[in-house]
């Protein structure tokens, strides 16, 4: 799923798609999510450690928010496979960069100690961070979200659904291919979380071996996705491959290759 700064009452239907590119590596992420106030949705991204501020490329998707709509024609409607839960920066430090992508605004925050730079909203506590050591050198994606509207009524909120984000950042290992996994929905971190998530790929030489689970689209992407609009994100030419996390897991990103970790 992802981390947020301020607790959420829903999140849902969370796809992600990724594709390693040499030392750099693809990410789209889409899902649907209920919020009292505005808040920020952050994706931990194991980048080299130090990196610059320009290491992340934010990618446009507003024209292309069909993306996994799309992506999803690709495969048949029966899932041949499924995994269910039963089987400090000084205070006159600059502002961090703030990129409009689409209905987002998004910044690339290089180190934990960097969260300073941002409004206080957009924070997440850093006792989180204490909580996922491995995630001490990593940088971050944060994407700026609008509260959820409410309905008339009970008072319950419409989900909001978002047109898929999308980037590019340098891999730490290229031999892992990244899913950012791991919960954080009310501000705490909890062992296990409840996931409603389609993991898609696009193999490279290093992770091929380790797809045989994944199911198989029928065709290469340039079937099933306008390439186009997809700015880069995909390879036209290569098939695309999918698995799903549902149910109770751990709670934990999603690394594939050698050495490389599924919740289970």
């Amino acid at each position: 799923m992802c981390c947020f700064s301020q607790p959420v009452e829903l999140v849902a239907d969370t796809n992600i798609f990724a594709r390693g590119d040499d030392g750099r590596q693809f990410l789209a992420y889409s899902m649907s999510y209920a919020a009292a106030s505005a808040l920020a949705m952050v994706l931990p991204l194991p980048v080299p450690p130090d990196p610059p501020e320009d290491a992340v490329r934010f990618i446009d998707l507003k024209r292309y928010p069909s993306f996994f709509d799309h992506m999803r024609r690709g495969f048949p409607q029966t899932m041949a496979y499924t995994l269910d839960a039963a089987s400090a920066t000084p205070a006159r430090a600059p502002k961090l960069r703030v990129h409009a992508v689409g209905d987002f605004e998004a910044s690339f925050v290089p180190r934990i100690a960097d969260f300073d730079r941002l409004d206080e909203r957009f924070r997440i506590p850093p006792g989180v961070w204490q909580q996922l050591p491995g995630h001490r050198d990593y940088g971050f994606a944060v994407f700026k979200l609008k509260a959820s509207v409410s309905l008339a009524g009970d008072g319950a909120r419409q989900p909001r659904r978002v047109h898929p984000m999308a980037f590019t950042f340098p891999r730490r290992d290229p031999d892992l291919l990244f899913f950012p996994t791991v919960h954080v929905h009310d501000r705490q971190v909890h062992p296990r979380a409840t996931f409603d998530h389609m993991l898609y790929c696009q193999a490279d030489p290093a992770t091929e071996a380790y797809l045989r689970t994944w199911e198989r689209s029928h065709g290469p992407a340039s079937t099933f996705l306008d390439v186009a609009r997809c700015q880069g994100l995909v390879q036209p030419h290569q098939p695309c491959r999918r698995l799903p996390l549902r149910g109770s897991l751990d709670n934990r990103d999603t690394l594939v290759g050698q050495g490389g970790t599924l919740p289970r």
